[in-house]
């Protein structure tokens, strides 16, 4: 099922935001989007000697959970493969430090400002195998 053209046009946008939020913070971009038949990762970065998988997530409200509480376990199992495949593909090995990061983004109320929820080391793989 594909995506309406304003979902991903949205999608986009906030995804630029999240790595323009993570460049200044240090971190470097590697690759959007990336996408395979196992699923999709948002940002792909670098953050010194790590490698970061990155979940970007928007909510209008916190009125049912916060946007990070929306990568379930299924997604992340979904993430963790399709890194693996990333993993795999570009030759890198086991030894490569990765982690798995969500950016939750949400209006601030009453404003036109963005509020970021950055959680580093969100999950890994013994939290969904």
């Amino acid at each position: 099922m594909e995506k309406k053209p304003n979902t991903r046009a949205k999608g986009e946008q906030l995804e630029s935001i999240a790595n323009d939020y993570l460049n200044a913070r240090g971190l470097a971009l590697i690759t959007r989007n990336f996408q395979c038949k196992l699923g999709e990762i948002d940002l792909i970065m670098q953050d010194n000697d790590t490698l970061v998988f990155v979940e970007v997530r928007y909510r209008r409200s916190n009125r049912f959970g916060s946007a990070a509480e929306t990568v379930d376990r299924r997604k992340q199992r979904k993430l963790l493969r399709t890194a693996q495949l990333f993993l795999k593909i570009h030759h890198l090995g086991q030894s490569t430090p990765c982690r798995f990061d969500i950016v939750g983004i949400s209006p601030q109320s009453r404003t036109d400002t963005l509020c970021f929820d950055w959680i580093q080391n969100a999950f890994g793989t013994s939290d969904s195998f």
